[in-house]
């Protein structure tokens, strides 16, 4: 069976990285995690004091950014490594989350990012969710889908993520968090947040994860046997 690339745009906490490696996993891909690579690089960003409005700072910082993604053994995910370092768990902070969409928005960053998710699939067989995949990244991806949900039902599935983390965390903040990340991530310069014409969109507000997955793993099927499946 052919290998293909699969796109998975979309809001936040609309459920793209599961749907992705759950994807990935029945169909023996590589499952890419692009909001991990922005986070990642936000981390080193926030620990090294970096000033990501000074583009000579930003430049500067990213010659010493390296990142990877490696299989854990035991649950046979990939997890991001920055320089080293198993960071997947420390990225998905509150504090990270408040300033990634600012850092993904500068046009260095997305260049050295873009860079590397275009490398990675060269080879296809590919699945990798985040805002510019299917426009930007591999825009002749066989598959593109787009995510999307009900506002409150996004709100609501954040905070359940984030309060087993934090139970100090509000439903308020999370709301502001992911209503200030749809704006930026939408009217950034570089790369915005938008649907591909070509894409599938999937609203999973009423979809239970066994439902959303049936539907998606149906039009892979689709696109691998070179049909449209819309």
């Amino acid at each position: 069976m052919k290998k293909i690339i699969v796109t998975i745009d979309g809001w936040s906490s609309c459920g793209k990285s599961t749907l992705a490696k759950q994807l990935a996993s029945r169909l023996g891909y590589i499952y890419v995690d692009s909001g991990a690579m922005y986070r990642a690089i936000t981390l080193f960003f926030l620990r090294n004091h970096v000033d990501w409005t000074e583009t000579a700072q930003v430049e500067q910082a990213l010659q010493d950014i390296s990142l990877e993604f490696v299989p854990n053994e035991k649950s046979g995910q990939s997890e991001i490594f920055l320089n080293g370092e198993n960071v997947e768990y420390v990225i998905r902070d509150l504090v990270v989350a408040e300033k990634v969409s600012e850092v993904a928005a500068i046009k260095e960053v997305r260049s050295f990012a873009v860079a590397q998710q275009q490398q990675m699939g060269l080879q296809k067989g590919i699945v990798m969710d985040g805002r510019d995949i299917g426009t930007v990244v591999f825009p002749d991806a066989e598959l593109k889908i787009f995510m999307t949900a009900d506002n409150a039902v996004r709100v609501e599935r954040r905070f359940k993520e984030l309060y087993e983390k934090n139970p100090n965390v509000t439903l308020e903040e999370v709301k502001s968090n992911l209503e200030m990340r749809d704006y930026i991530d939408s009217h950034r310069e570089v790369s915005p947040l938008r649907q591909a014409e070509d894409a599938v969109v999937l609203d999973n507000t009423r979809l239970t994860e066994s439902e959303q997955f049936r539907q998606a793993l149906h039009l892979v099927e689709a696109a691998v046997a070179g049909k449209k499946g819309k």
